[in-house]
């Protein structure tokens, strides 16, 4: 199973008022450990981007376990939860140092052309990104 780690530590501007980690933050965090996991696949957003192809969030479940506060030291990790011919369905979690799980949060996201914002077949117009994408998946099922 592939999983992608990306190292995060906390800023003082990404807390509260409470001094932890604002909530909308995390969601930031995400973004980074997803592009962490394709930079692992040796692709790039860029390059798909180029190609007149995005790949909106169309659902978000976070949940919250533990606080994360100013100066700790966390790890975004980043998996494949579901893998479909339209778009990626990531499970990531957010961990400290102690290996304690902080967040937890599933993030869909769908292949759309660029112009037109319609759904297109990820595994027909980027068969290298779906077959790297299938290869990660399958280690995971293994």
């Amino acid at each position: 199973m592939h999983i992608a780690e990306k190292e995060i530590e906390v800023r003082y501007a990404e807390t509260d008022q409470m001094g932890v980690v604002y909530h909308a933050n995390y969601l930031a965090w995400l973004e980074v450990g997803r592009a962490e996991f394709v930079k692992d696949l040796g692709l790039s957003y860029v390059d798909m981007e180029a190609a007149g192809i995005i790949s909106p969030i169309v659902s978000v479940e976070m949940k919250y376990k533990r606080p994360t506060k100013y100066g700790d030291v966390v790890r975004v990790r980043t998996r494949i939860h579901k893998l479909s011919s339209l778009g990626v369905t990531y499970a990531q979690e957010v961990v400290n140092q102690a290996d304690e799980v902080c967040l937890t949060a599933i993030i869909v996201t769908i292949c759309v052309n660029k112009e037109s914002f319609k759904p297109i077949s990820f595994r027909r117009l980027f068969p290298e990104w779906f077959a790297r994408y299938e290869e990660a998946y399958q280690k995971e099922e293994a």
